[in-house]
């Protein structure tokens, strides 16, 4: 069983930057593909980033060139760096680990933590 916790969340001016952390403990999950996702208030949940075992990087068209999400598997810990925020930003902000094939889902999520962007 892995857990995952999100730290670093919290509020910040539009133009600032933030950076999220998700600590696995449990298991090594230097295996794993892991991702950040976010759900706004009365949207649904999205996909933010992904980062595969091997370092390979997705974003979403939205975040691209202001979020970077990177992996030290020393330390079993996924980060986000969220620059140059916008108030759009805003959501409730959770990481993921260990896609599953047969589930078509990540097998283990953490609580998340709140971002809060205002102008």
């Amino acid at each position: 069983q892995v857990q995952l916790v999100e730290s670093g969340g919290g509020s910040v001016q539009a133009g600032g930057s933030l950076k999220l952390s998700c600590a696995a403990s449990g298991r090594n999950i230097r295996i794993c593909r892991m991702a950040w996702y976010r759900q706004a208030p009365g949207k649904e949940r999205e996909l933010v980033s992904k980062i595969n075992k091997d370092g390979k990087t997705t974003y979403i068209d939205s975040v691209k060139g202001r979020f970077t999400i990177s992996r030290d598997n020393d330390k079993n810990t996924l980060y986000l760096q969220m620059n140059s925020l916008k108030n759009e930003d805003t959501a409730v902000y959770s990481c993921a680990a260990c896609w599953s094939m047969s589930a078509t889902s990540y097998t283990y999520w953490g609580q998340g933590t709140q971002v809060t962007v205002s102008s």
